[in-house]
């Protein structure tokens, strides 16, 4: 149900230098920058270097010009740059943006306790999908890596499913890698053409599965959330091991789909404000 390997976006935590060669330009040398700090937690001029491949004098230019904006700070005594505020306004900012309402959280949380399983709301926008509240227990925990912000390889999850199942096929193609697709676990579907037969299920019945496609043993259901105009606004979805997503599979996606509807309904009665 996880990670990026796709067009989609890049894993929080994992550093730039791997793709750096694709990312020309000062902002994209600036955003690697942050990328490196904010996913090591902190991180030396060098450290930064090393991991972006960008010269150590390149890294001090950038480096004071994200200072000077309040976007780093730099820790004299570790001699090693950290986060800014600034960012932090940003992320209030995103959060005010895509703030689960209390009414939302409930409804996931429920699925979660009825089903015995990790329950999610993913927020879709654009071509990103945002997982922005997830409702598990150490009983039935949930997929890892995933987080906040996470962005899904959308061929191979139930998420990404309903995200490209809503596109026109020529407009999907431009959110998936080109023949074969990355293979993430042993169901993963490396074809156009058979995920395309599938997306047309998905968009048809409005629920899609993921069995073992992310990972080994780990099985994903999804349904879409749409707006009063019908434009898709995220996905509730739930996971657990193959073995128990088996056991009744009509019960799961009854759950999902009255979760899924209920939620819509309160995004389109246009009570949205986050408690």
């Amino acid at each position: 149900m996880t990670t990026p390997a796709t067009r989609t976006g890049t894993t929080p935590g994992t550093t730039a230098g791997a793709d750096h060669g694709a990312r020309p330009g000062s902002v994209h040398r600036t955003l690697d920058i942050l990328e490196v700090v904010a996913g090591r937690g902190g991180a030396s001029a060098k450290e930064i270097a090393d991991a972006t491949g960008l010269p150590l004098p390149t890294v001090y230019r950038l480096a004071r010009e994200l200072l000077d904006s309040d976007y780093l700070v730099h820790i004299r005594d570790e001699r090693r740059f950290e986060l800014g505020y600034k960012l932090h306004q940003l992320g209030v900012s995103l959060h005010q943006q895509i703030g689960v309402p209390r009414e939302v959280r409930a409804e996931v949380t429920a699925l979660h306790e009825q089903l015995r399983l990790a329950a999610y709301f993913a927020v879709h926008r654009g071509s990103q999908i945002a997982v922005v509240f997830t409702a598990d227990s150490p009983a039935c925990p949930r997929l890892r890596p995933i987080d906040f912000g996470f962005h899904e390889a959308p061929h191979a999850t139930a998420l990404g499913k309903i995200l490209l199942a809503s596109m026109e096929p020529e407009q999907r193609l431009l959110h998936l890698d080109e023949e074969p697709m990355p293979r993430f676990g042993p169901g993963t579907i490396t074809g156009h053409r058979e995920l395309a037969e599938q997306l047309d299920v998905v968009a048809d019945r409005g629920i899609a599965w993921e069995y073992g496609e992310f990972q080994a043993g780990a099985t994903c259901v999804a349904a879409s959330v749409r707006g009063g105009n019908g434009v898709l606004i995220g996905s509730v979805a739930v996971s657990g091991p193959e073995a128990r997503l088996a056991e009744s599979p009509p019960e799961t996606e009854s759950a999902l789909r009255a979760a899924a509807s209920r939620v819509s309904r309160f995004y389109r009665s246009g009570r949205t404000q986050a408690g």
